[in-house]
């Protein structure tokens, strides 16, 4: 029943306290009544601890993942950053990065700076400047052995095809 089982770990607490109470009345042993349920012993009596301590509510287990995110830049100085940039627009994350840093003596990231500001819509598309590219030296090619204008002689090839120093 391995469809049955992967269901099972993701429903909520009142299907697990079903298969708790059908598992304490059940007239089996309960390694039998979880292996005929596709229950693991260690997921069900995970699952027993908790509705113990912590009733029904407890029984539907927990969220993926901390509570918190660790490193999250606090409001405040997500606030500071944002009102730096509406006062100095014409300093670019880099530049808004360090000021923090200097400034209020809290270190943040340039890429923070810069999703915080797109975020908040705050990114301007960088101005570019539209250079045209100087006009190529293009000749029309020179039969062979012409092409040298300092006068040098070629170097003359051996048979292997490495080239050796004129003498």
């Amino acid at each position: 029943m391995p469809g049955r089982r992967s269901l099972l770990r993701r429903d909520g607490a009142s299907e697990k306290l079903e298969i708790i109470r059908l598992v304490e009345h059940s007239h089996l042993p309960v390694r039998r009544t979880l292996a005929a349920l596709g229950i693991t012993s260690t997921t069900f009596y995970r699952w027993y601890d908790r509705f113990l301590v912590f009733g029904f509510e407890g029984a539907g287990g927990r969220t993926n993942g901390p509570g918190r995110v660790w490193n999250r830049i606090p409001d405040e100085v997500r606030r500071q950053i944002v009102d730096l940039t509406l006062e100095c627009p014409e300093l670019s994350p880099r530049e808004l990065a360090v000021r923090i840093t200097d400034t209020r003596g809290y270190f943040v990231s340039v890429a923070s700076v810069y999703r915080l500001l797109k975020a908040h819509d705050l990114i301007t598309s960088p101005a570019f400047v539209v250079i045209k590219a100087a006009p190529s030296r293009r000749s029309v090619a020179s039969p062979a052995g012409q092409g040298m204008s300092s006068g040098a002689r070629p170097r003359r090839r051996t048979r292997c095809g490495r080239p050796t120093s004129p003498t």
